[in-house]
């Protein structure tokens, strides 16, 4: 358990975090893969000034955004011997799955049993999100069941703004240059495209976009994008017969074609890939389906993107009078090899999880972070959690307290690194 010192920390950014949170998930931030601009949705950026600005009234003097839409901040160092410096990142955009728009959160007090989101028709049930047998007497926050909740990454956000604000209040704190840093575009694989990580100047970083209390992921998934075109011919259907090739049902015979049983989402667990159709859209002469495929292991995910070219291939084969296209590209790549040439980056942080009163839940991420890409881009950065659950669904929900705990985990590890 935490020291009375470390519980009293917890219970303040918890309540920082929460308010925060609360603000922050009315703001639609929902980013858009088929946008050519950077960021993809502009209204994204209603946040990150936001984020500018409260970092500003923070006394941060070089707040800042960037023509990326990136935020960044420096809160200084309060020892004056040579100390590394450190990052804290998190995303502003929500998924494509469920809408971020008119988010309406709802925090209360949770007392088991299945949790009924007003008349949306949606229900969180303890069988179904197993985490939240934990939480009876805690506070939740959720939506109302109409929208997601936007704690992937909203959570990460409010809690490196705690913590931040927490650290420029008392300069007493041991710790060296931290730096933190808002991005939009996490969710469509472009997060971090365009961050100058050079001129960050820091050693190290952690992503705020985890989800149990305790858990730290020093591994993700590898990730690519398939889109495969397909081109019928088209006709006017009244005299179609013998001359119409149906592109649309090219596209179900393709998405058919996949396992039943293995290879999904829905049928994978623990290190198993999968390849998983996404999106589909066109008309009866044209169809564009999208998948994403992972997989931990690179040579894995290069046959999970050689099967589908295969599926492709064979369709095409069978109606020689339609055009198959397939173009693949990597979104991004698992960090644990980089990661483990510096292992004092992910001991610090376990040390920092300890010293809020957790035991440290070292896990890999069925997913990406912006981490993945940070760490390619020679800035190693772990994942931390962040409290919440449920992520790019209508039942997503995060535990008041868990914010707390990520806040403290960030202040925690600053003095870490400090050698406090």
């Amino acid at each position: 358990m935490a020291t009375d010192t470390a519980g009293t920390l917890v219970a303040q950014l918890a309540e920082d975090a929460a308010e925060r949170f609360l603000r922050y998930v009315r703001i639609d931030t929902q980013s858009d893969e088929n946008s050519d601009s950077y960021p993809s949705t502009a209204k994204q950026l209603d946040l990150l000034r936001l984020l500018r600005d409260e970092l500003e009234e923070l006394g941060l003097e070089d707040a800042a955004i960037d023509e990326h839409g990136y935020v960044t901040a420096t809160v200084p160092a309060t020892v004056d011997r040579d100390v590394p410096t450190i990052a804290f990142f998190a995303h502003v955009d929500t998924a494509r799955e469920v809408s971020g728009a008119g988010v309406e959160p709802r925090r209360f007090r949770y007392e088991g049993g299945p949790i009924v989101l007003g008349d949306s028709g949606q229900t969180i049930r303890p069988e179904e999100s197993p985490e939240l047998r934990n939480h009876v007497g805690h506070e939740l926050i959720t939506s109302d069941g109409t929208t997601l909740l936007g704690a992937d990454d909203k959570a990460g956000v409010a809690e490196i703004m705690a913590a931040a604000a927490y650290l420029a209040a008392h300069p007493e704190v041991p710790h060296g240059t931290v730096k933190v840093a808002f991005n939009p575009d996490e969710e469509i694989g472009r997060g971090v495209t365009y961050f100058p990580v050079a001129s960050l100047g820091a050693v190290a970083a952690y992503t705020l976009d985890g989800s149990t209390a305790g858990e730290l992921q020093s591994e993700t998934f590898s990730g690519a994008q398939v889109r495969i075109r397909i081109r019928g011919r088209a006709i006017h259907p009244g005299w179609a017969k013998g001359e119409l090739v149906n592109a649309i049902k090219l596209a179900a015979e393709i998405v058919a074609r996949l396992p039943k049983d293995r290879l999904s989402p829905e049928t994978t667990d623990g290190r198993e890939g999968y390849v998983h159709p996404t999106v589909v859209q066109g008309d009866s002469s044209e169809v564009e389906l999208r998948f994403i495929v992972r997989d931990f292991e690179n040579d894995l995910l290069e046959q999970h993107v050689a099967f589908l070219r295969g599926i492709a291939d064979e369709v095409a084969a069978g109606e020689p009078r339609c055009s198959v296209e397939v173009e693949s590209r990597i979104q991004y790549r698992n960090m644990r090899d980089a990661l483990a040439e510096h292992p004092e980056i992910v001991a610090n942080a376990e040390e920092a999880i300890r010293r809020v009163g957790l035991e440290p839940r070292r896990t890999a991420i069925r997913g990406g972070t912006d981490g993945s890409a940070l760490t390619a881009m020679g800035l190693p950065t772990p994942n931390l959690f962040t409290g919440g659950h449920d992520a790019h669904s209508e039942r997503e929900w995060i535990c008041v307290e868990d914010m707390g705990l990520a806040a403290a985990t960030i202040v925690e590890l600053a003095k870490v690194w400090a050698g406090e």
